[in-house]
């Protein structure tokens, strides 16, 4: 997807010690030497992260960088613990798999905190909104609210908790939709929606508000959002070695929400702020 001139706010700079590479994938597990991740990380030289470099606004690729306000938020708080970071980029539906693996240290793919997913990670405390919503081709007067895919043919990332919150929504449909396509990458998803393959694809709201903001002569949000509410969220393992990682980011996260920081970020990626739970993971409602 290119993302073209967003006109985004300007005086936000990324430290650059935060940042030192990224690849395409990880070659070996990482050595566990130690019962606490973030000295490890640290004595290695870097924190290793995993993700998928095609979720914009949240993280993607502008001349062969990592870009996106979860790319500067991580910077930030890779800068406030002392750390280097290297990105791992893979399709999504390869991340966990791969924190399971010891592939990284973590992933830095923004993950909607979901129940299944918090009985088996650690998630960070949220870093963004995460309620679904659909996106449809501009001009597309036959899908006007989300009850109107009934009986076509829609997408979805695949793996992600958006999709799965659009299988359960289809199935409270008179007679459902045609089909669900699944896709690796969003950008695929958006392709086939713009050719007209599919009429709607599901997401989070503010990934698809940023898609809609950068191409308008594309696509066009179909409002009000549906689904439970939710946020997104960085996860690491669930063992006494990510403990201390996790909780170390979390005071960073909370720092940067004091200072005004995060809410910078979210104006600059979003155009809008919210506010984000910084006393505890929010249980999450599926």
């Amino acid at each position: 997807m290119t993302t073209g001139d967003h006109g985004f706010l300007q005086g936000l700079a990324r430290p650059a010690a935060a940042f030192l590479a990224f690849t395409i994938l990880a070659a070996a597990p990482l050595s566990a030497k130690s019962e606490n991740l973030l000295d490890e990380a640290k004595a290695r030289g870097e924190l290793v992260l995993g993700t998928e470099l095609q979720f914009a606004p949240f993280e993607f690729t502008e001349n062969d960088k990592p870009k996106g306000y979860s790319i500067d938020l991580m910077n930030l708080v890779a800068a406030d613990l002392g750390i280097k970071v290297r990105y791992v980029d893979l399709p999504f539906a390869s991340v966990l798999p791969g924190l399971e693996a010891k592939k990284f240290d973590m992933v830095e793919a923004t993950s909607t905190i979901t129940k299944a997913r918090a009985e088996r990670y650690y998630f960070t405390l949220p870093i963004a909104d995460a309620t679904v919503a659909l996106v449809k081709r501009k001009g597309d007067t036959s899908i006007q609210k989300a009850q109107d895919i009934a009986g076509k043919v829609v997408g979805g990332t695949k793996g992600s908790a958006q999709t799965k919150l659009l299988q359960d929504f289809v199935q409270t449909l008179p007679g459902g939709v045609k089909e669900i396509k699944e896709y690796l990458g969003s950008p695929n998803a958006y392709a086939d929606l713009e050719a007209g393959r599919i009429v709607a694809v599901a997401g989070s709201l503010p990934n698809l508000a940023y898609l809609v903001k950068t191409r308008p002569e594309t696509f066009e949000l179909v409002l009000p959002p549906f689904g439970p509410k939710a946020y997104l969220a960085w996860l690491a393992r669930k063992d006494d070695a990510s403990k201390p990682l996790i909780d170390a980011i979390n005071a960073s996260l909370v720092k940067l929400t004091k200072s005004g920081k995060i809410k910078e970020l979210q104006l600059k990626w979003f155009g809008v702020a919210t506010d984000l739970p910084i006393d505890a993971v929010p249980t999450p409602l599926y």
